[in-house]
């Protein structure tokens, strides 16, 4: 038998390449299952918040997402965002799956970036991204929008402003990530992607009828929590699944992930208790989600107890940060503003005070480990990027719908619900 150390350097560095492999792609394999549950999880997450005769619409959004997305990721969405080599635009070598198991690396993929996975799996894990992100935006428009005028923004949306956020950010040839500026699994991408996108068509659509006067309680809160129950446990994929790899990256990550969650939770039934006088179930699991997008571009880059600060700063950040629509007079149905979009500016900036490379030498060191301010600027000029594209691109594809098919449903539809006035079909007897 040989020992490691009788075995010569190169050949034992070749041979846990090889080994690593298997290995790297059967952890992916099980974060793309993750990750394709989180938009279910999500459906209850937002289901159980909405008023009873609403419920099925949402979970309708929701779920349409992984049909719709998942068709049209396939047949260009992939390729605009890793396909070619420019800086602003993927391609479409790509388009219609041409070439995904054939190809032996994506473009940008190379040296440190090279994938250990195969690119059919890389393509699957990504799709499973771009079906969560336009399916957050359904929490804000929650209760008055047209099922049709969904389709066609999610669709629109997933073939012009994703793909090209994604590309950016998430390919080793975008004007963003050459600049410097790091996210780990999504927290430009997704969550202030999506963030930003709900509060331009939220502008467009109006509010609720009897918004902010009438209650509209939550119908089922056990709905939500067991939402996000399922969101943290998806989690982990979303975020260790990141690291591409079954290695020690991906364990930092997934520990980073749950203790932010954890930590963001105390942190918003703390400041909930103080303001309102009550800490809530709801409150509960708002907090954890908050914590959960506040850690998702930070998840692969800081370590020790970074994640117990970002998550509580988080928590106590995006419960203040629910008094923005009472204060600026748009209705946003289910907080995503104040905890996707909020939660991922945090997320991003937090990260350029947290990161550290011993945590991993491909990131940067943040303020707090002698990095300067040179990441904390990069970031500030990803988030501005994305902030602008997307939020200017959806209200123009929402005014353009609101002017033809019209975005939100009839006062009588709305007061009737989407239950049966989009899917003639009611939750409850």
């Amino acid at each position: 038998m040989l020992f490691a150390s009788e075995i010569d350097p190169k050949l034992l560095e070749t041979m846990e390449y090889v080994a690593s492999k298997p290995a790297a792609t059967a952890w992916v394999l099980v974060s793309i299952a993750l990750v394709a549950f989180m938009t279910p999880g999500l459906a209850f997450f937002y289901g159980g918040m909405v008023r009873a005769k609403n419920v099925l619409g949402m979970l309708m959004q929701n779920i349409f997402a992984m049909g719709l997305v998942s068709v049209l990721w396939a047949t260009v969405g992939f390729s605009l965002a890793f396909g070619g080599d420019g800086k602003y635009f993927g391609n479409f070598d790509f388009a219609f799956m041409r070439n995904l198991t054939t190809v032996d690396a994506l473009p940008g993929y190379t040296g440190n970036f090279e994938l250990l996975i195969p690119v059919l799996a890389f393509f699957a894990f990504q799709m499973m991204f771009a079906v969560i992100t336009p399916a957050l935006i359904t929490g804000a428009t929650a209760d008055r929008l047209k099922f049709s005028a969904y389709a066609i923004i999610i669709g629109v949306w997933s073939v012009i402003v994703y793909p090209t956020v994604a590309h950016w950010v998430f390919s080793p040839n975008g004007w963003l990530f050459q600049l410097g500026a790091l996210d780990f699994a999504g927290g430009a991408v997704i969550h202030v992607n999506a963030g930003v996108a709900a509060l331009a068509i939220v502008l467009v659509l109006g509010n609720r009828k009897g918004w902010p006067r009438e209650a509209m309680p939550p119908h089922n809160l056990p709905f939500t929590v067991l939402g996000t129950g399922i969101l943290w446990f998806g989690w982990f994929g979303f975020n260790a699944g990141s690291a591409l790899a079954a290695n020690g990256l991906a364990a930092q990550a997934l520990v980073n992930t749950h203790l932010a969650a954890a930590a963001a939770m105390c942190g918003w039934l703390i400041v909930e208790k103080l303001k309102a006088g009550h800490a809530t179930t709801l409150g509960a699991a708002s907090g954890a989600v908050a914590g959960l997008v506040a850690i998702t571009p930070c998840a692969g880059f800081v370590g020790g107890m970074s994640p117990i600060y970002i998550g509580f700063i988080a928590g106590a950040v995006c419960y203040l940060a629910l008094t923005l629509k009472t204060k600026f007079g748009f209705d946003d149905s289910l907080d995503v503003i104040a905890v996707h979009l909020v939660g991922g500016i945090l997320g991003a900036i937090l990260l350029a005070f947290f990161a550290d490379t011993k945590v991993n030498s491909l990131g940067a060191n943040g303020i707090f480990y002698g990095g300067g301010t040179e990441l904390l600027m990069d970031q500030l000029v990803a988030l501005g990027a994305t902030i602008a594209f997307s939020f200017t691109v959806t209200w123009v594809l929402a005014k353009v719908l609101d002017k033809t098919i019209g975005l939100r449903v009839s006062t009588e539809d709305e007061l009737v619900g989407l239950d049966q006035s989009q899917h003639s079909e009611s939750a409850y007897q």
